[in-house]
């Protein structure tokens, strides 16, 4: 795909905003308690980094999973595997996950049954972007930063061939015909 331009979606100010309503929310859910947060790489460290820095009441430790899709992209018969798993024990801990998109929610439902299978005591999910309207397989956020109905986006953690991760709000990528 060539790309004609990038089409500003959310901006760093709402973006910024966002986050620190996630971050509150997400506070007062576990106010006090231990929580294992656990950022799913690559896309999405800049909004784990973002919301972790701002809770306040949980005692948080931090892990990081990165998780590979194999297969037809087109087809719903993926095999996705750990490239790297997380170091931390999850047994009877909250388990925080936080990714940067959901769509089709594959990945998603394989890395949330993975953890509930390790016996942790809750597993929420919480994403930068969801495209709910994309779901294939029944995934809930917890915690949504945006609804997106479609609409290929980079940036603040989001790639296009492992570039355009660097930048500082959420753009649509327009091909160029």
């Amino acid at each position: 795909m060539r790309i004609k331009e990038l089409k500003q979606v959310f901006d760093e100010e709402q973006i910024r905003t966002r986050v620190a309503d996630l971050a509150a929310e997400i506070s007062a859910l576990y106010d006090g308690e231990a929580l294992v947060a656990v950022c799913v790489l690559k896309g999405g460290f800049m909004f784990f980094s973002d919301v972790i820095r701002r809770l306040e009441g949980p005692q948080v430790e931090v892990d990081f999973v990165r998780l590979a899709s194999y297969g037809i992209a087109a087809t719903s018969n993926r095999t996705i595997s750990f490239v790297k798993d997380v170091e931390l024990s999850l047994a009877g801990k909250h388990v925080l996950v936080v990714e940067d998109i959901i769509d089709t929610g594959h990945t998603m439902d394989f890395l949330l049954r993975q953890f509930a299978a390790r016996g942790a005591k809750s597993l929420r999910l919480a994403v930068m972007v969801d495209k709910q309207e994309r779901r294939e397989v029944p995934v809930n956020a917890d915690f949504t930063g945006f609804a997106l109905p479609g609409g290929f986006i980079v940036g603040y953690g989001l790639d296009y061939a492992e570039r355009y991760r660097e930048l500082p709000a959420i753009f649509e990528v327009i091909p160029e015909y």
